[in-house]
């Protein structure tokens, strides 16, 4: 079973190896929330994972669940 067809969300660490087009909209969203959060600490991987996010993001038509309180 998938993490979209059980509606949880895998860890950053299991996602790490696959593209960001394999990610499920609610994982885009949560680590995208996530990681702006703490974007004054991320190192330049952190920065760089965070821009492929957004952008995978963008290129769905910004999915519903997208946090415009940002």
């Amino acid at each position: 079973m998938t993490a979209s067809e059980t509606g949880s969300v895998r860890p950053i660490h299991q996602l790490n190896d696959l593209k960001t087009l394999d990610w499920n909209s609610e994982e885009l969203h949560y680590h995208q929330r996530v990681m702006s959060d703490l974007s004054p600490w991320l190192n330049a991987q952190g920065t760089a994972i965070l821009g492929q996010i957004i952008t995978e993001i963008e290129l769905r038509g910004g999915e519903k669940g997208e946090n415009t309180n940002t």
